[in-house]
């Protein structure tokens, strides 16, 4: 059983809207091409997958997508875009376990999504079920924001991310359990004001590397946007790509095993 939130249909109705400065061309645009890059001819498979804000215009390059989302609502809201599940397939489930069928050159989870996975046992099962649906030589992407707890004065537990006329944000941490949730606050347009809380369980970056050896994984890259700009110390997000080295498997339990001659995993990517 997943610890996430879960999406209900009013804010999945609402999704698209909240999250508009997501969409945006300068924002999306490098985010599909970094991953249509990875992808090469596919397939990809997206953890967390939303309404489809990534999968949809990847989709749109010619790229197999299929997704895994624990919330129907969500789905609900994606199909609105892309009616016919063949041409996108879903499975409604927790991204740390639920699987879907083939191999793939690419997983992904964007946006700060894994962090939705509330423990580190969860965490780190959602790198093995990466795993388990790569190809060798496929690679696991993760979009993440680095804590931003440096920030804090002695005695403080929240820091603000956006502050404007339409939207205040911040998150709160807990620094001894690594839970933090994140607080909005939002102006409607008749000047009365609504509020909404999602929660998260925080990850370093060191923690993620820890967590894809455990998964079999190896770090290729890691850069602080999807423009592909330098990870220093000062990031605040970071963009890290994983691969499945050549010539390892997983088995059912998710431990590394060597591949033999008649290993036909995969098949259905390139």
């Amino acid at each position: 059983m997943t610890n996430s939130d879960l999406w209900d249909e009013q804010a999945a109705q609402g999704y698209d809207r909240t999250s508009a400065e997501m969409f945006a061309p300068h924002v999306l645009t490098p985010t599909v091409e970094f991953l249509a890059q990875l992808a090469g001819t596919g397939p990809a498979l997206e953890f967390a997958i939303g309404t489809g804000r990534v999968a949809i215009p990847l989709s749109a390059k010619g790229i197999p997508v299929s997704g895994i989302d624990l919330s129907q609502p969500m789905v609900d809201q994606l199909r609105r875009k892309v009616p016919l599940a063949e041409d996108l397939p879903v499975v409604v489930g927790d991204m740390a376990t639920a699987t879907v069928p083939g191999r793939f050159s690419l997983v992904y989870v964007v946006f700060n999504s894994i962090g939705n996975l509330r423990t580190q046992d969860e965490q780190v099962e959602c790198f093995r079920n990466a795993a388990r649906h790569l190809s060798p030589g496929g690679r696991f992407v993760v979009e993440l924001w680095v804590p931003g707890i440096r920030r804090f004065p002695p005695g403080q537990s929240a820091v603000p991310f956006e502050v404007t006329d339409r939207h205040v944000g911040f998150d709160t941490y807990d620094m001894v359990t690594q839970q933090g949730t994140s607080h909005h606050y939002r102006r409607r347009d008749n000047g009365s004001a609504s509020y909404g809380a999602s929660n998260f369980r925080y990850i370093w970056p060191a923690e993620c590397d820890l967590m894809a050896r455990l998964a079999g994984l190896e770090l290729e890259r890691r850069v602080a946007d999807w423009d592909g700009s330098p990870f220093t110390s000062d990031s605040e997000k970071h963009v890290s790509v994983w691969r499945k080295p050549f010539g390892r498997n997983l088995d059912a339990d998710g431990d590394a095993v060597p591949l033999t001659s008649t290993d036909n995993s995969d098949d259905g990517a390139e």
